[in-house]
């Protein structure tokens, strides 16, 4: 016969100290707050569209130089100038590193799509190792965000509205996540305490 499986109450006993095993403490489930499903959802919404556009941009510019899209308002206000830059592929870097024709040396923002439903879908859960992943995430995303504001500003000379949108989703997202974060401590610390005493 196969060994038999142990209950749940005797794995709680041992992780309290019975039996003279150690164990994980058993955490009850844990659940973020409504508002910040919510604005999750509603920002990372916004992210795939704004990637999404910006995708279809890229590609429209590439066949047609003269294009014009919905957010090349003047002359120093156009998303396309940005967007079709050497910097809107593989942040400007990807390229020089693993050669212009690579798989990784993608649109800028075939990236955020691939981030925005990873902040989605990763926000569905509340384990410590989602919060973690979706924290350090929202820091890479801000520190390019950096990067590329300054590439902007500095040295296309431009003012491109999806992008400065994008950069303040990423903050927000940032702000989220840090929350979530902070929230998820205190509740787990909440659930330790009586086990410790």
């Amino acid at each position: 016969m196969g060994r038999r499986a142990r209950c749940p109450s005797r794995v709680r006993a041992e992780a309290e100290g019975g039996g003279g095993k150690m164990a994980a403490p058993v955490l009850l489930r844990v659940s973020v707050p409504r508002w910040e499903r919510v604005a999750r959802y509603v920002v990372c919404a916004a992210g795939i569209l704004l990637s999404l556009y910006a995708c279809h941009l890229e590609r429209e510019k590439g066949r047609d130089l003269h294009y014009r899209a919905l957010c090349d308002l003047s002359e120093r206000v156009r998303c396309s100038a940005a967007i079709a830059s050497r910097w809107g592929r593989g942040f400007g870097l990807l390229g020089s590193i693993f050669g212009k024709d690579s798989a990784i040396n993608q649109p800028n923002s075939v990236f955020g799509l691939v981030f925005y439903i990873l902040q989605m879908l990763l926000g569905m859960t509340a384990s410590a190792v989602a919060a973690l992943i979706l924290m350090t995430s929202s820091i890479v995303s801000i520190v390019g965000s950096l990067y590329l504001a300054y590439i902007l500003y500095f040295v296309l000379k431009e003012f491109c509205i999806i992008c400065v949108i994008t950069y303040l989703l990423n903050f927000i997202l940032l702000i989220i996540n840090y929350k979530r974060l902070v929230y998820l401590n205190e509740a787990w610390k909440r659930q330790l305490q009586p086990k410790q005493e």
